[in-house]
């Protein structure tokens, strides 16, 4: 379980000092630091599930949800987040593995993102579309559906089986809310391949 600083001290109320029986709770092991003023009771409690905890608003996505979907084959280390209005990348290198934070636009934020629940935590995590939307968003502007191709196939090592079973209607829904050439031309990619 996820516990504040606040929290852990109002636990601590019989005690004159609540630092000192803190620091002595993790000493022993029976607390585990994710960050200053976050704690896990848990110590072998999987990063992901803390991620939305760390830094927020944010939800898993990028390479880690792309894997977690089996549309990469490499296993993610990193557990990969996007946020909106934070402006600059964050980085946490934390005992539950490193985190990773940055923005996408504020109009694509919100949407295309699932909440999911494992025991008591729950965490959100962009669908699959959303997670590829999110990754060629971060990436230079490609030029033509050749070096898409590349990009996808050869480069990203996106699983050509997965992608076809991707929902071209929610792609085409997020491409307006990028101003993004990569996801926009994911779009009309897409849209060509549907017709054909």
């Amino acid at each position: 379980m996820i516990i504040t600083n606040k929290m852990a001290k109002n636990n601590y109320k019989d005690y004159a000092n609540k630092n000192s029986k803190l620091a002595r709770e993790v000493k022993m092991k029976k607390l585990f630091k994710i960050i200053n003023g976050l704690y896990e009771t848990e110590e072998n409690t999987p990063g992901y599930l803390l991620a939305g905890s760390i830094y927020g608003p944010s939800y898993i996505s990028f390479e880690y949800a792309l894997f977690y979907y089996g549309l990469i084959p490499e296993r993610v280390s990193t557990v990969t987040n996007a946020t909106f209005a934070k402006r600059k990348k964050k980085q946490y290198n934390t005992k539950f593995g490193i985190f990773t934070y940055r923005d996408v636009p504020s109009l694509a934020y919100p949407e295309a993102i699932v909440l999911k629940k494992e025991g008591d935590y729950t965490y959100q995590i962009a669908t699959p579309e959303k997670a590829l939307c999110d990754k060629l968003y971060t990436l230079s502007p490609l030029k033509n559906y050749y070096n898409l191709e590349k990009m996808l196939f050869a480069d990203l090592r996106i699983d050509e089986e997965e992608f076809k079973k991707l929902n071209y209607e929610i792609i085409e829904k997020l491409s307006n809310l990028y101003h993004s050439t990569n996801v926009n031309l994911l779009a009309k990619y897409m849209r060509r391949n549907q017709d054909e």
